[in-house]
């Protein structure tokens, strides 16, 4: 599978779910701390790709709770400035595999680029009741 470098925040029960299910789908992992790790503008700015500056966020960050931060009122440059001074401004986890950046976690998106099966089908987890891919999927009615 892939190498995947993974930017974090230590400690959160998210990013923590995530990388188990990169490495159960046989990724090898290459942690950062997102809290700490030296990034710039620049490198920053390449896991957005062509996403609207809002959406850059992490909207669960106290600053953008507590409306001193706007997302849908910032340009990019102000965000990235503000994100590099706090770090949970940062939609997480940053990801790169090969060339390729992304910001958030996004089960498909993850699965049609770098493969996010653990070698069962999502039609055997389901039978389990254990499907954790994030998508949904229709049940056939009987006799259709």
């Amino acid at each position: 599978m892939a190498e995947v470098i993974f930017y974090g925040m230590a400690g959160c029960p998210a990013n923590a779910k995530q990388k188990q299910q990169l490495t159960a789908a046989g990724h090898r992992l290459v942690e950062r701390d997102l809290a700490t790790a030296d990034l710039t503008a620049a490198e920053l700015r390449s896991f957005f790709g062509d996403k609207e500056v809002d959406g850059w966020f992490n909207r669960r960050a106290a600053a953008v709770k507590n409306g001193s931060v706007k997302p849908d009122a910032i340009d990019e440059a102000a965000a990235l400035s503000a994100m590099l001074a706090d770090r949970e401004l940062i939609r997480r986890p940053l990801i790169q595999s090969g060339d390729r950046r992304e910001a958030g976690f996004d089960p498909n998106t993850l699965h049609a680029w770098i493969g996010m099966t653990s070698g069962e089908s999502c039609d055997d987890k389901h039978a389990r009741g254990q499907c954790d891919h994030g998508h949904q999927h229709f049940v056939k009615a009987p006799g259709t």
